[in-house]
């Protein structure tokens, strides 16, 4: 067995420091919903609107919520010099964190459903210090209960103009099956992008992924991996989550899909036709060893998941 894969994958040996990571909970095992997702014909890769006919907060910070039933408020900072910083829970008690720089904004994902949220927003005051700029709880009724995981966010980031969205769009005709179309995407990403071992180790806290430009280097660490698949799968309306926590104790990136009759499939990418394996696209993409592999991302046990994106 070679040095990359003698213990576990390499992606294992390495910290991805990009995340903001606060303790939340996971399962495991598929689920299938009382309803589909939305379909789309042609294909459409959908974009997030802030027409700001709804809004909450104040200068220097806004967020548009106007349209949530679609799963996304749009969170709009001043070009004042300092980091803002929204906080949002639900029912689940999952407590997300999104910073946002100045004069930047971002669209937030309802990832924990329709129900209450609690949305706190702090302004940077000095270094890590954040001080309070107001706080409410919205209600959220989705449209569809998939639409967070079909639109691009702050973490999973294109538009209909994006390489990322081109390329899944052109892999496969429109009316390839949704296990085709996994399939092609996960056999691109994984032969097209190797493991960036350097960025691994010099990656600063607060990396977000660039998934065009994942594309264009041919390299990323296991986020990027992550996002791309995530932006490519939901660019042809496949409902795809980022998943983000530990794999072992080392902090990881990973993805679900959903299958329509067949519901969430956990750390699932590949189908051979008579069952799912459960394939971690940045593992498979980096390791010689595949049986070493699939025994280990196999187990659900060996994830921890703590954020939904």
């Amino acid at each position: 067995m070679s040095d990359r894969t003698s213990a576990l994958p390499l992606c294992l040996l390495f910290i991805c420091l990009a995340l903001f990571l606060i303790p939340g909970c996971g399962g495991s095992g598929n689920s299938v919903s009382s309803e589909e997702p939305p379909v789309f014909s042609p294909l459409q890769v959908l974009v997030p609107e802030a027409p700001g006919t709804n809004t909450i907060g104040y200068s220097p910070l806004i967020l548009d919520i106007s349209n949530i039933s679609q799963g996304y408020l749009t969170a709009i900072s001043d070009s004042n010099g300092t980091t803002k910083n929204i906080q949002l829970s639900a029912d689940d008690g999952v407590v997300y964190s999104y910073f946002i720089n100045s004069g930047d904004s971002a669209v937030i994902p309802f990832t924990s459903g329709s129900g209450t949220y609690q949305v706190s927003c702090y302004e940077q005051v000095n270094g890590s210090q954040y001080a309070a700029l107001f706080a409410q709880a919205l209600e959220v009724s989705l449209e569809n209960e998939f639409l967070p995981f079909l639109y691009p966010n702050q973490y999973v980031n294109f538009t209909p103009d994006s390489e990322a969205s081109k390329l899944a769009l052109s892999l496969l005709a429109e009316d390839a099956t949704e296990q085709e179309s996994i399939d092609a995407v996960f056999q691109y990403v994984t032969q097209h992008v190797t493991y960036d071992e350097d960025k691994a180790v010099t990656v600063e806290t607060g990396y977000l992924p660039d998934v065009d430009e994942t594309l264009s280097t041919g390299k990323g660490i296991c986020f990027d991996y992550a996002a791309l698949m995530t932006a490519m799968l939901r660019s042809r309306d496949i409902p795809c989550k980022l998943q983000i926590g530990y794999a072992g104790d080392i902090k990881h990136a990973w993805i679900d899909v959903y299958i329509r009759g067949k519901g969430w499939v956990e750390h699932a990418i590949t189908y051979d036709g008579e069952k799912w394996n459960r394939m971690d696209p940045t593992f498979t993409a980096n390791s010689e060893d595949e049986e070493l592999i699939n025994s280990y991302i196999g187990d659900s046990e060996n994830y921890t998941l703590q954020f939904t994106r």
